[in-house]
């Protein structure tokens, strides 16, 4: 599962590795939650990437209420394909949500503690998602992050965990003519990056906090 993350990479490390640049700087961000809008990369209408800020929870072309994406905030990467929510955006309109890492909770005799997870050479993580597009008349465009089996040590946190795309895998996820089988090769194949994670404050439990306290380590 995926249901806090962190962002916060300056605009230039953002053009460099993903290809994209903002109008505007990405302020950063510490504390992301559902619902909110989130920085992805996608395919825009020039068949060129773009930045985008997608609402966090996808919300389906046939939901009847906005409501329904809260509950869509992640897809499990082995029945993506198949699931009535997320098969029409998984076929065609794909996307990497950008992240610096996110938060898991471990059940400790204090309650759950909080762990930030962090790509080990601190770089930014391209988790894989899909966007979609709802409502007639002001249309709202939304997102998930597809999740994939807990690997090494990260599983001691959850069963769970983003499926993390290296950059030799972005131009094939991103293309909207990406067949298929070749979409699952890429959801299948091993996770290539190296995570590390630590103990943080249980001030990130409330999303009325933020700031670049809410990473800093602490004693476990």
């Amino acid at each position: 599962m995926c249901g806090r993350y962190a962002f916060y990479s300056p605009q230039e490390a953002v053009a460099r590795l993903f290809g994209v640049t903002s109008a505007a700087p990405l302020e950063p961000r510490y504390n992301i939650c559902p619902t909110q809008f989130v920085p992805v990369v996608r395919t825009g209408a020039a068949r060129v990437r773009e930045l985008a800020m997608l609402y966090w929870g996808l919300v389906p072309f046939w939901a009847k209420e906005k409501s329904l994406g809260a509950r869509m905030i992640n897809a499990r990467a082995e029945t993506v394909a198949a699931k009535p929510a997320f098969r029409a955006a998984y076929r065609k309109r794909r996307c990497l949500v950008l992240a610096d890492g996110y938060y898991e909770w471990r059940p400790s005799a204090q309650g759950k503690q909080p762990y930030f997870i962090r790509a080990a050479d601190g770089q930014p993580l391209a988790m894989a998602g899909l966007w979609e597009s709802w409502g007639t008349g002001e249309v709202l465009e939304s997102c998930t992050i597809i999740t994939t089996a807990a690997l090494g040590s990260v599983a001691e946190l959850h069963d769970r965990m983003p499926r993390i795309l290296p950059a030799t895998r972005h131009s094939e996820w991103l293309d909207p003519a990406t067949e298929l089988e070749s979409l699952e090769a890429v959801l299948g194949a091993p996770v290539e990056v190296d995570l590390a994670f630590h103990p943080v404050s249980k001030r990130v439990n409330s999303p009325r906090n933020e700031g670049p306290e809410l990473i800093a380590p602490i004693r476990d």
